[in-house]
């Protein structure tokens, strides 16, 4: 047996402004965010996974997609998002080739639908497919 687990793991990533994020997590994306004692937010998955956010410094936002939402429906999820006003047309389409909504589309060797966002500390996040 390894002392190695993989047991019980968890990702997490900075944010800018922690009363900011708990509101975006929480309020808007409607996820359960609880505070731990040291002040950082853990979000509850309904899988029974985690994710921690934590204040920083003189954060900078990741360059990357840190958290992605598999979703039944893309379509629905993006409009549900609008409607929450998350705007999820966040790059030009030089750099990705989205619709209206903000959605790449996928296909046969392009990878699933996805629409990216933003939190309020600039971290890009996003929804796609599951299928």
């Amino acid at each position: 047996m390894s002392a190695f687990q993989t047991t019980r793991a968890f990702s997490g990533f900075s944010v800018d402004d922690i009363d900011a994020a708990r509101s975006f997590y929480g309020d808007v994306l409607g996820l359960r965010v609880e505070t731990n004692e040291m002040g950082f937010l853990d979000i509850q998955l309904d899988d029974g996974g985690s994710i921690l956010i934590y204040a920083k410094p003189h954060h900078t936002p990741a360059s990357f997609t840190i958290l992605n939402f598999p979703v039944d429906d893309i379509d629905a999820a993006v409009d549900d998002l609008n409607g929450r006003g998350v705007a999820t047309k966040i790059y030009d389409d030089s750099e990705f080739d989205t619709d209206p909504k903000g959605i790449m589309r996928g296909g046969p060797g392009r990878g699933p639908d996805i629409a990216w966002f933003r939190d309020p500390a600039g971290n890009v996040l996003a929804v796609m497919s599951a299928a």
